[in-house]
């Protein structure tokens, strides 16, 4: 099964960071060549505002996700390792 990246595309974490966040994901799976290795989509609300901007990654949430947390994230999605 492919790794999941559901980014949440509701108002609030699109203007709290998401919208740079998304072009980020999508660079970095274009530079690393694994764009059809991994399944990026978007939802319209996760429902926890106040802590985004959101991301779940293999149905795990992040809250409060940066342009940092976001490399490290991505490292360990396409390496297969857990993050944990």
């Amino acid at each position: 099964m492919k790794p999941r990246i559901k980014i949440c595309m509701g108002s609030s974490c699109f203007r709290r960071g998401n919208r740079m966040n998304l072009e980020f994901i999508e660079a970095y799976l274009e530079e690393h060549g694994c764009t059809a290795e991994v399944e990026l989509v978007g939802s319209r609300c996760e429902e926890k505002c106040r802590k985004g901007p959101n991301l779940e990654i293999n149905g795990r949430m992040y809250h409060e996700v940066s342009r940092e947390m976001l490399a490290d994230l991505l490292g360990q999605v396409i390496r297969g390792e857990s993050g944990e």
